[in-house]
């Protein structure tokens, strides 16, 4: 797995890391690779809405069994509900890629 892994007890000192925190918890991936991609998108409303302080754009890649049956909107559901408190505190968008480990 390419994702750091955190010790259960230390607090988050980003958002990256709490949002690496809800997915390995809420998926339990084979794979987890999470990028901040809010420097391209300093300029947009959403990002300036929260000071342009950035980490409110990321591509998140994901690969776990939890996504096998599931059709692309439902695994988007899923993601987006494991982050719906990031979404309420200033994560703006997501590019997400998620693959089943059975089904792509």
């Amino acid at each position: 797995m390419s994702e750091t892994a955190l010790h259960p007890s230390a607090q988050p000192s980003s958002r990256r890391e709490r949002i690496a925190i809800l997915l390995q918890q809420g998926l339990a991936p084979t794979k987890l690779e999470i990028q901040d991609d809010s420097a391209r998108h300093a300029h947009h409303a959403g990002a300036k809405a929260f000071g342009g302080g950035g980490e409110t754009h990321f591509n998140i890649a994901i690969t776990s069994a939890r996504f096998d049956g599931l059709n692309r909107v439902a695994r988007h559901r899923l993601v987006n509900d494991l982050l719906a408190e990031e979404f309420r505190s200033g994560l703006h968008a997501l590019s997400l890629v998620l693959h089943g480990e059975q089904t792509p």
